[in-house]
């Protein structure tokens, strides 16, 4: 697969398509559609009662969506029709771009770029070199006006408030039914998705800007000035009694979100899970039933905060299509995103023994129980370790090994060391991985606060020592071979996950 057609198939499992309105663009529109078909498979153009011959063009184009309608009605009006068009069609995100020229589909897989790394986001095409263009005063003055009010209203600065070129998220779009109707509708779905919170990213990207002699401009000065003053006035308004109490509120519900998620670890860990766990080793005798019973308490305390209490903010879900039952020994891995991590790998059977760092096994809240259910650090080494994980293993217990080490910052996985694979090997143990999206999102690395984000958990298929040889003969090939599996499934889970949030 070509990396133009991987691209393409990229937008579409993230439910990515392009919206163009078009009002009189006989002269380009068939090079922009056409162009943009080679970038993505899926394209709505809008023509807003077009008088020339730009939809006898569309039509004797294949292979696109065309929403038409007979009077013109201005941008505002373009978009909201598109936009509904593509979420009626079960599209989450729409990229927009004019029909003029002025905007370069090839950088279609720019603005693909951005949306992976920020989901949810509204992206911005900034165009490069704005300043050196040629272009009239008009539209200086217009990108300058739009840029002040925009920070005025929002508190953010943005160098390219009037780009055209834009990622929409279709379903985190507030005032839709309200917007107005002509050129300004771009400046009021910026702020009205600024203050409900949607993170708002410049990405830049290529220009063209035709001889002035061919450019063609439906913007009239007066007329649609005095449209964007008016606009703004009111939005400066709205920012003040609607904008920035929207905003306090939301900071405050994070802060509280965070704080009750913190508290409630914490006073449940002491004043419930530890005195449970006391009391159970006091009266219990048996070596392994008090062992067994730590890891049954544990067991029973991560469903109850994941599956039952819940975590503020987070919608978790499991996929287990092949209806894994844990009942099998087998080596665990899974990629490491957050602290949530533990918590929600525990709910899945209590016979399990996760291999920690020493600041987990030594923690002053719940190191106490994690010890006496034989979780291990991982300092100690493998070669040390092996003679008590082949005890675990024998006695029906699986182990659970992150094999990256560390979380990384931007939830890609990370390169894997070959530990998991040199236990596997060593035990004679099924290998089975556990795929983990959306944990370091709603509680990132270095984060302080819990974020809502969905985190999802997909068990694979597990393993067998022969069927792990398709990933390499030595345990470092099996990690490289792995850490790529790793990779494409994470993509394929965030690409179906990411247009949602």
């Amino acid at each position: 697969m070509t990396s133009k057609s991987t691209s393409k198939q990229t937008l579409r499992e993230r439910g990515i398509c392009v919206v163009i309105p078009t009002y009189n663009n006989e002269g380009t529109i068939a090079d922009v559609v056409r162009r943009t078909l080679v970038e993505c498979y899926d394209v709505i153009v809008v023509s807003d009662g077009c008088t020339d011959k730009t939809l006898e063009i569309l039509q004797e184009i294949e292979g696109i969506t065309i929403v038409s309608y007979p009077k013109n009605a201005g941008k505002g009006t373009a978009l909201k029709r598109g936009f509904r068009k593509a979420l009626e069609m079960g599209f989450a995100y729409a990229i927009t771009m004019d029909a003029d020229g002025q905007h370069f589909p090839e950088d279609i897989p720019v603005m693909l770029q951005a949306n992976q790394k920020h989901p949810g986001a509204l992206i911005i095409g900034e165009r490069k070199e704005l300043e050196k263009a040629e272009r009239s005063k008009g539209s200086k003055f217009a990108n300058a006006f739009g840029n002040f009010w925009f920070a005025v209203q929002t508190g953010h600065y943005l160098k390219d408030t009037q780009s055209g070129f834009r990622l929409y998220p279709l379903k985190k779009l507030h005032g839709l039914s309200s917007l107005t109707s002509r050129y300004e509708a771009e400046l009021e779905l910026l702020v009205f998705a600024s203050w409900h919170g949607t993170e708002i990213v410049s990405t830049p990207v290529n220009v063209y800007y035709p001889p002035t002699e061919e450019r063609v401009s439906h913007f009239r000065p007066i007329r649609d000035f005095s449209r964007i003053f008016i606009l703004n006035t009111i939005l400066c308004v709205l920012a003040l009694i609607y904008g920035l109490p929207l905003a306090i509120w939301r900071g405050l519900m994070t802060l509280l979100r965070s704080i009750y998620s913190l508290l409630f670890f914490i006073l449940s860990a002491i004043f419930v899970v530890r005195p449970h766990a006391r009391l159970y080793l006091m009266k219990e005798k048996d070596i392994e039933k008090r062992r067994l019973g730590c890891h049954r308490i544990l067991w029973n305390y991560a469903r109850f905060v994941t599956l039952k209490h819940g975590i503020p903010g987070v919608k978790f879900s499991v996929g287990n299509p092949n209806r894994e039952d844990f009942e099998k020994p087998a080596i665990i891995i899974c990629n490491h995103q957050s602290h949530l991590d533990l918590m929600t790998m525990l709910i899945h059977t209590p016979k399990l023994v996760v291999l920690t760092k020493d600041w987990v096994w030594n923690n002053p809240i719940y190191g106490y129980i994690i010890r006496n259910a034989e979780f291990y650090p991982v300092s100690e080494g493998l070669e040390t370790l092996l003679p008590k994980l082949h005890s675990l293993v024998e006695r029906g217990y699986s182990i659970v090994v992150y094999p990256e080490g560390t979380r990384s910052q931007d939830c890609s996985v990370g390169r894997f060391h070959q530990g998991a694979f040199y236990l596997a090997k060593q035990l004679n143990a099924d290998v089975l991985p556990i795929i983990s999206y959306g944990a370091g999102k709603a509680l990132p690395k270095k984060g302080k606060f819990l974020r809502k984000w969905p985190i999802r958990l997909e068990i694979d298929n597990r393993l067998s020592p022969e069927e792990m040889q398709a990933f390499g003969k030595t345990s470092r090939a099996q990690a490289s071979g792995m850490r790529k599996y790793y990779e494409r499934r994470y993509t394929e889970i965030a690409n179906r996950m990411e247009q949602d949030v």
